[in-house]
């Protein structure tokens, strides 16, 4: 043969192996699948026809029911307080006897309980069939669950105390835009922001010396019942870095009893002034000199600071203070004026109410609530118009030196550094920590 043709064919038999190796190959594999199809189906041969269909019938024997009612069945109910609830809706929707109702009301535990219901609040009852009442719980606000149990006719009531708990929160945040802000993202309540801006507000404006990037921890408690949080406590310690400058505080409690925010040094937080009269505001008007009245359009001095905020904003008390006057004078609108004891003066005008009870005469503290943001008088909007005045002459609030409490006695001071060194020590744990951004 040819060594052409015998290549030639040596070629075509390489291919003919190569397709029957290919071939091979896909029904080798293809076997274990039609295998599995297969194990699914009928034998061949099979004729479905012939098959005969039977009913096979079991008799069960069920057991005897008996009745335990007897007509003390129990029922479990329970129900939370709706806004615009009072103490009786909530409990008729318990299906309580309305008879039930009234003896409950006048238990006294209850009867002092029942002015102070919250929405949102549980109430679980136990009742027999026909509404009479057994047991019944009332979930409190910062109080222990109060359990009013029937007992020979009458109702006993006692608090469930073994439930309460009090944990202590350590938190961290920066702030973006706002103080508020700030700490809603970092998950504090706004209880305790209200609390640190109250103890740094002798040496921080909130509304004026915030920046971008200003720093905060906080150590607060926070109460729980059974396992859940119920309410926000009190602030322990903290610390506020504004503009690169450090503020801590931590609480103190003397000897009496007595509870104040000091520095870890030991210097009081408490000065003689707030340095502001609202918690959280803006400036609209500084003090100055000479300034185009809004209103009459001429020029004159402006003897305090505008403060812009929503009618009906609470207006504090900056210091320990009798009323030395409190109605109506002018352009002012409503004035407030008090007199302080180291000869410094307060105004607040343009006020659109004065809180109940204070009028000349009364004394009042720092931090009271002793009027409400208005526009009185010359104004062309809500706003507190706000003054210090020594010996009757004008002062800039916003710069005047501000008279401070005296530092701890040495007597004491042993006693406050023991108390306080454990969050002096925590603080600077949680300076030393990775702060998130937050807004």
């Amino acid at each position: 043969m040819p060594l052409t043709k015998l290549r030639i064919l040596t070629y075509r038999m390489t291919g003919a192996e190569r397709r029957f190796s290919l071939r091979t190959l896909v029904v080798l594999s293809s076997l274990p699948l039609f295998g599995v199809v297969a194990a699914f189906g009928l034998a061949p041969d099979t004729n479905t026809l012939d098959v005969t269909p039977q009913t096979i019938t079991e008799s069960l024997v069920l057991p005897a029911l008996t009745t335990t009612d007897n007509g003390t069945a129990m029922f479990e109910r329970e129900s939370l307080v709706q806004s615009g609830d009072t103490l009786a809706t909530a409990l008729s929707r318990l299906k309580i006897d309305d008879l039930e109702i009234q003896r409950l009301l006048t238990t006294d535990a209850v009867r002092k309980m029942a002015a102070s219901v919250r929405p949102g609040k549980r109430i679980q009852a136990t009742t027999t069939q026909d509404g009479q009442l057994q047991t019944i719980r009332f979930e409190r606000g910062d109080a222990p669950v109060l359990t009013v149990r029937q007992q020979n006719g009458s109702y006993i009531a006692e608090e469930d105390s073994n439930v309460m708990e009090t944990r202590i929160v350590m938190r961290s945040g920066r702030i973006l835009s706002s103080l508020y802000g700030a700490t809603d993202s970092a998950g504090i309540p706004d209880k305790i922001a209200n609390q640190m801006a109250e103890t740094f507000s002798t040496a921080l404006d909130f509304r004026e010396d915030l920046r971008r990037g200003d720093t905060f921890s906080v150590i607060y408690t926070v109460n729980y019942r059974n396992g859940e949080p119920i309410a926000a406590g009190q602030l322990l310690a903290a610390e506020f870095v504004n503009a690169g400058k450090a503020h801590r505080a931590v609480l103190y409690r003397d000897t009496s009893g007595l509870e104040s925010y000091y520095t870890p040094e030991g210097e009081s937080l408490k000065k003689g002034f707030l340095r502001s009269p609202l918690e959280f505001s803006r400036v609209t008007s500084s003090f100055t000199n000479s300034r185009k009245h809004p209103i009459f359009g001429f020029h004159r001095a402006h003897t305090g600071v505008d403060f812009g905020a929503p009618t009906g904003t609470r207006v504090k008390a900056t210091g320990d203070a009798t009323v030395a006057f409190a109605g109506r004078r002018g352009g002012y609108g409503n004035l407030l004026v008090l007199k302080h004891s180291n000869g410094f003066e307060t105004y607040y005008a343009h006020l659109s109410a004065f809180a109940t009870g204070v009028r000349t005469g009364r004394t009042v503290g720092q931090g009271q609530v002793v009027a409400y943001v208005g526009s009185t008088g010359a104004s062309t909007g809500p706003h507190l118009h706000y003054e210090v005045r020594i010996a009757g002459k004008p002062q800039n609030p916003m710069a005047i030196k501000l008279p401070g409490s005296p530092p701890l006695v040495a007597t004491q001071r042993v006693r406050f550094l023991q108390q306080t060194a454990t969050w002096s020590d925590k603080l600077q744990l949680l300076r030393g920590t990775n702060l998130a951004a937050l807004d």
